[in-house]
């Protein structure tokens, strides 16, 4: 489907939930997702069933693009319900985050739709049959623990970059940790506020730890517990904010912040918050553990908080979630308040996880069939030269060596100018991912070279491209026309690119014959 020109468009349906039982965290990283999927060209819809209105409260802004449903009675019944709302849109890839919905759901609503699957998961509790997984709280090695619940073998998005964090978070003003003791503390346990727990730390401040200064506590209308939190409030002297447009700034102007181990722990780690993490729901536990072994943020427990069923759906109303492993949260509090040296390399720590690009990155795996191609123009020099400048990309060139400005615009120019040369920039909507060049050595021949933004590399965006520039340089340079590559010793990603491509021979000169538009399988699982 990579094209010259024009725009692919796929259609992409989120299926996700929110309620004072499930909390927030599903729908706002869906909503992240959204953005990233609509930037890229795509038409993306949310599907949600009405519950208990939360739902309807996070998306007061996004009403046009809501696809409503009844409240399901079982997986099947969401299938279908799902599929009816869907019934007058092409779907090509339907994501789905929600612990309710198993292999049953998959493979029903993958029936009703023909579209492709991801699920996005943090549990590995129940049977999963998706094209594709998503978990951003486990690194690699989750593949064994999904081991057993897999009906098949999916396509793997694992760990901290793949954490999706909405526009706001790519470019963020930095948190300054303070250099002496911690001058205010940030409070924000989800948008749910699940089991009351901002007023157990307000009390875990004031009272426990004995915190003097200004707390600012953050909770959304959708908080069932909104006026017994502007109580505590009042009567810690603290400073409550609802619905805050930009929790990432909230997250910033505080030396310290406490919060629950959801979504949030990855904004305040871009934005490079020292934390202090509580395990609120079993769910929870994954990215605490991964962050607290990367020494990112600090775990703590707050005892005998209900449990908010979300790693079921359902609310027990019985349970305590605890973790004796880890220090009570006024004793976290007090390690790290008089700490600005502790603070600063939590926040170091934090910041170098999480770059806010994660939903870009997820987006691009789904809509990477659509990739077209653009002529560069003077306008793309100074990007292609970040790219090549990278690190990652130097490494594997012939002259590793940074490319000063100057030469690159001249060498830009001369590229731009020279009817022998063709210079492509790979795009995914309004998003460049990367740029291929064919220089042409003789009739019937011409060279490739090519390079991604090495933010988005293991995406399968280099097949893509490299597919994209053949058929543009056969139609430039005209078919039949043997493509040449020549790849350094070592550069295995690239000898694996172009070798499932048919490019044949030895790294120095592996070429293939294109016809064409290619028409064959290159090797690429859907």
């Amino acid at each position: 489907m990579a094209t010259l020109g024009g725009r692919v468009s796929l259609g992409v349906a989120l299926r996700a939930d929110a309620s004072a039982v499930l909390g927030a965290g599903h729908l706002v990283r869906c909503l992240s997702l959204a953005a990233a999927l609509r930037e890229q060209g795509a038409d993306a819809w949310l599907v949600c069933a009405r519950g208990d209105g939360t739902a309807a409260h996070l998306l007061r802004d996004a009403a046009s693009t809501v696809r409503w449903i009844d409240d399901p009675d079982d997986p099947q019944h969401d299938a279908r319900l799902t599929a009816a709302a869907l019934a007058d849109r092409r779907i090509d890839w339907i994501v789905v985050d929600h612990y309710r919905l198993d292999a049953v759901w998959h493979d029903a609503i993958r029936q009703a739709t023909g579209a492709r699957l991801l699920a996005i998961d943090d549990l590995a509790d129940r049977p999963l049959a998706a094209d594709a997984l998503l978990d951003a709280n486990r690194d690699a090695l989750a593949r064994a623990t999904y081991a057993p619940w897999l009906r098949r073998e999916p396509r793997w998005l694992l760990g901290p970059r793949f954490a999706m964090l909405g526009p706001a978070y790519r470019a963020v003003r930095r948190c300054d940790p303070g250099e002496g003791a911690a001058r205010s503390i940030g409070v924000f346990t989800g948008g749910t506020d699940p089991g009351g727990a901002s007023a157990r730390v307000l009390d875990a401040c004031r009272r426990e730890a004995g915190f003097e200064g200004p707390i600012e506590v953050a909770t959304t209308r959708a908080n069932p517990r909104l006026d017994a939190l502007r109580a505590a409030c009042r009567e810690a002297d603290a400073t409550l904010t609802v619905d805050a447009p930009d929790l990432a700034a909230f997250f910033a102007r505080h030396d310290l912040q406490v919060g629950a181990g959801g979504g949030a722990a990855w904004e305040r780690c871009r934005v490079g918050a020292p934390s202090i993490a509580l395990v609120l729901a079993d769910n929870q536990r994954p990215v605490i553990d991964l962050l607290g072994r990367s020494g990112a943020v600090l775990a703590a427990r707050l005892e005998e908080v209900q449990d908010t069923g979300q790693s079921t759906g359902q609310n027990t109303g019985q349970n305590t979630v605890h973790d004796t492993e880890l220090p009570p949260l006024a004793t976290a509090l007090r390690a790290l308040l008089d700490a600005p040296e502790a603070r600063r390399a939590l926040a170091e720590r934090a910041v170098a996880l999480v770059d806010g690009r994660g939903a870009q990155r997820v987006a691009a795996s789904l809509m990477r069939d659509a990739l077209t191609l653009r002529p560069a123009g003077p306008e793309d020099a100074m990007k292609l030269l970040g790219w090549r400048n990278h690190a990652a990309v130097r490494a594997v060139s012939g002259d590793p060596a940074p490319i000063a400005a100057e030469d690159h615009l001249r060498w830009f120019a001369r590229v731009l100018a020279d009817p022998a040369r063709r210079l492509w920039v790979g795009r995914l909507g309004a998003l460049d991912v990367g740029s291929i060049r064919f220089d042409r050595l003789d009739t019937g021949r011409a060279e490739v070279s090519l390079y991604l933004d090495p933010e988005l590399l293991g995406l399968g965006l280099g097949e893509r491209l490299l597919a994209a520039g053949e058929a543009a340089a056969a139609d430039a340079f005209g078919a039949p026309l043997e493509s040449v590559a020549r790849v350094l010793p070592g550069n295995d990603a690239s000898l694996r690119l172009f070798g499932r491509a048919g490019y044949r021979g030895e790294p120095d000169r592996l070429a293939r014959r294109i016809d064409g538009v290619r028409t064959t399988s290159i090797g690429i699982r859907p």
